[in-house]
């Protein structure tokens, strides 16, 4: 369990990491394009398209990390009422509802990867991305995520087991 959690900490961390640089990537990019076009009133035709895959890329890439984190929306209102056994199997069902539905949408975009690389699917603007380079980060960032999620479902397992507070 112990190697698990580790492996999904260095993961989620490596790719807030990535997440980070596309931002930063990101805010380059648009600021070129504002730069080009108050100068010459042109523009790069790729600011829109590129700014909307690093979009998609750090949602996916940054989830894993929230999740670590403890980022992410939870029902705390209700969840503190509750004796604190009550709490830790709401918590852990809760988790492996959310673990499940990941590993389904893993799959389905891991098919739809498969299917824009074997068709070879290219963006309808002119730069004609490969689809499945901006999909493949959406699916490792879904796949940190998964990941992230079966160590939280172990770790709250433990939990309800020995009666110590949700890590």
């Amino acid at each position: 369990m112990n190697k698990l959690a580790r492996l999904a900490d260095s993961l989620s961390d490596l790719s807030a990491k990535i997440s980070a640089v596309i931002l930063g990537l990101m805010t380059v990019l648009i600021l070129v394009e504002i730069f080009i076009w108050n100068l010459f009133q042109k523009t790069t035709l790729i600011a829109d398209e590129y700014s909307a895959y690093g979009l998609a890329a750090i949602i996916f890439l940054g989830a894993g990390y929230c999740l670590k984190e403890k980022g992410h929306i939870r029902i705390t209102l209700i969840l503190g009422f509750l004796p604190p056994r009550a709490t830790r199997i709401i918590t852990f069902v809760a988790t492996m509802i959310t673990t499940a539905f990941m590993g389904y949408l893993w799959w389905y975009l891991f098919k739809m990867v498969r299917s824009a690389f074997r068709y070879e699917s290219t963006s309808g603007t002119l730069t004609h991305t490969p689809l499945w380079i901006p999909q493949a980060l959406m699916l490792t960032g879904a796949g940190i995520f998964f990941i992230q999620l079966v160590a939280t479902s172990i770790k709250t397992c433990q939990a309800i087991k020995t009666q110590e507070e949700i890590v």
